[in-house]
């Protein structure tokens, strides 16, 4: 019997399981890197032990050391989470060699599956491994990292001019967050719907197929939405997928939970591949079952049978990704403090950070997963939309407003979506909508707040205070009066103005804005304001055409050629920065001369470090620069 497990992962899987750990009265262990002594996962667990090395973001690759933490502990068991060493069937040996249980499958499944190249051979298909082979007859292709997950490592390729870079940006990124940087080549099917199946297998021959999920609305091939089961599939489809993902885990003699995974096009389902461990989606399977899945891998761990069929489904569920990241700064990871998060009652909440801890540079940017389970598909959908509309999220931007807006798109809640869904409504999902007497809102906020210290009514009419305010790119101008009765300003009547809720009345409805304020960011309701002084600080000027790191990070590549005096063109790449295991492309804004390039591969920049500099445009801004702000008086 398993009496204490080590989880050989960070953040919100870590977390999770230590749940069901906790639950089942099993003693927990957590490993961290130094930059997450005092992440939420390792003051959850029992005990904790550091991982030593110099990067923060190798350190969980290193299964010798997680090995030794294990022994040191007194762990019998190893669960590996996801990402990371859960698909690496050398560290699963060696688990097994020092006498502690594998809560996974078997090395020999790993191999067979890992590679995505053997497991699409295992299954009769045969990928395009040599890229030498691609033919203009061939594009439009999927560069594709061989090992790994997540979206990471992958690029789609329409140009057979295209395709050395993309193997080089794969190859590159596929190092970083795998340590492998094989990649192959496969056809690109467009508009299709990415499907998956939830297997459980025991060491008894007995193996469940659990349902099916649709994954198909994912940004920069990592998923954003999931839900389950997969909407619109005929129960013909949905048949031939569980006996494929059965035929896969039998094919390798499976144990545990995996997932097989198609691209569904024309009515027909293309293999993908098998991923041997715990998927990031794996909540809504558990919402529509009623099960535990890290309680039955901990059950099968220990050699318990699965009962002979599974149990029946019940409603639908519905997941959401919430990512640090900003959509008006080309979705740039975000770091900071996150000050606090809540969702309403009902919602599942699966995450990695609690109020107060700060987001680094050195993971992925993902904050949380939200979980909405009801009878139908469109209450669990409209359930997440409003929980996460309501949501108070105060930290770092996110991609809230983008998640919200999908859930309620007619294209999804129709059940139409394909993965080309982002490339089609991307624009007009992140369009810029920010609540208009939000920036009032604050500024009366801050106005009472300082009221004794900074006077208020005069004898005599006075000019109107005046407060600036950055909302979503656009710059807002307030102007509001301190009077006898208190506080008054154009466009809407002040019911009640307190430093942490306003009431604004307009046209007789009457609105309450809640405000939160951390230095200069400020929060209210759900959109997030950023103070402005009056007067711009001359300190912080940069030279015109100046392209500031929109992140912390690490410069990995420089354009080669590029050197001061080289003329470069819009769109042009310039240098790739390296943060939360991800590269990021700075590009040149416009046609122009490249007069400064102070940066060179492995330097660590911090945000707002001067990368390049491109003459002739006379923007200030971050990466890939935008025009200047529009100003809007409120």
């Amino acid at each position: 019997m398993i009496t204490s497990v080590l989880v050989a992962n960070r953040g919100e899987i870590a977390c999770r399981v230590f749940r069901t750990c906790h639950a089942w009265g099993v003693r927990t262990v957590a490993v961290h890197s130094d930059a997450d002594a005092n992440a939420l996962h390792a003051r959850a667990a029992d005990a904790a032990v550091r991982l030593p090395g110099a990067a923060p973001a190798d350190t969980y690759l290193r299964g010798d050391l997680i090995v030794k933490a294990a022994v040191a502990a007194g762990a019998d068991a190893v669960h590996p989470g996801y990402g990371f060493l859960s698909e690496n069937a050398d560290f699963a040996r060696a688990v097994r060699d020092a006498g502690l249980v594998w809560i996974g499958p078997p090395p020999e499944a790993i191999e067979a599956m890992a590679s995505k190249t053997r497991a699409k051979e295992l299954m009769g298909i045969a990928p395009l491994t040599d890229p030498t082979d691609v033919t203009e007859a061939d594009l439009p292709v999927l560069v594709k990292a061989a090992a790994g997950g997540g979206g990471r490592g992958m690029r789609v390729v329409r140009r057979l001019a295209d395709l050395d870079a993309a193997l080089t940006a794969a190859r590159a990124e596929a190092t970083s967050a795998f340590g492998d940087g094989a990649v192959f080549v496969e056809p690109y099917l467009e508009n299709g719907r990415h499907v998956e199946v939830q297997i459980l297998a025991d060491t008894h021959g007995t193996v469940w197929a659990l349902g099916t999920r649709d994954c198909s609305l994912q940004r920069r091939h990592q998923k954003v939405i999931e839900e389950s089961p997969a909407p619109g599939l005929t129960p013909e489809l949905t048949a031939e997928l569980h006996d494929l993902a059965v035929r896969a885990a039998r094919a390798v003699d499976y144990v545990g939970a995996g997932t097989v995974e198609f691209l569904v096009a024309d009515g027909r389902a293309h293999f993908l591949e098998m991923n041997t461990r715990l998927q990031v989606e794996h909540p809504v399977t558990e919402a529509v079952f009623g099960i535990d899945l890290v309680a039955l891998q901990l059950r099968i761990a220990e050699g318990h049978a699965l009962e002979t069929d599974p149990p029946h489904p019940h409603g639908h569920a519905v997941e959401a990704r919430l990512y640090a990241e900003d959509p008006a700064n080309g979705w740039a990871p975000q770091t900071g403090r996150l000050h606090r998060l809540t969702v309403p009652d009902g919602i599942r909440l699966d995450t990695g950070y609690t109020d107060g801890d700060d987001i680094g540079v050195h993971y992925d940017p993902m904050l949380a997963k939200a979980v909405a389970h009801a009878p139908t598909r469109a209450e669990a959908a409209r359930r997440l939309a409003g929980a996460l509309e309501r949501a108070v999220i105060h930290g770092p931007v996110t991609n809230r407003d983008l998640l919200v807006r999908s859930l309620r798109h007619e294209e999804f809640t129709s059940g139409r979506m394909d993965t080309g869904f982002y490339d089609r409504h991307l624009a007009g999902l992140t369009r810029s909508a920010p609540d208009p007497l939000a920036p009032l809102a604050a500024a009366l906020a801050d106005a009472s707040a300082h009221a004794g210290r900074f006077g208020g009514w005069r004898n005599l009419p006075s000019q109107p205070q005046v407060k600036r305010y950055a909302v979503a790119g656009e710059e807002h101008e307030v102007r509001y009066h301190h009077t006898r009765t208190g506080l008054a300003a154009e466009g809407a009547h002040v019911v009640r103005a307190d430093p942490d809720l306003v009431v604004l009345e307009t046209d007789g409805v009457q609105r309450r804005f809640t405000v939160a304020r951390y230095g200069d960011r400020i929060h209210v309701n759900a959109t997030v304001l950023t103070a402005l002084p009056r007067f711009p600080d001359p300190t912080t000027q940069h030279a015109p055409g100046s392209l500031l790191a929109p992140m912390p990070g690490t410069v990995v590549r420089v354009a080669e050629g590029l050197r001061e005096g080289t003329t470069v063109q819009a769109g042009q790449p310039l240098l790739w920065l390296e943060a939360m295991k991800m590269e990021h492309k700075i590009t040149a804004p416009v046609t122009g001369t490249l007069t400064a390039i102070p940066v060179a591969p492995g330097r660590q920049v911090e945000v707002g470090a001067l990368l390049a500099v491109v003459e002739g445009y006379a923007d200030q801004g971050r990466g890939e620069l935008r025009d200047q702000p529009q100003r809007t008086r409120t």
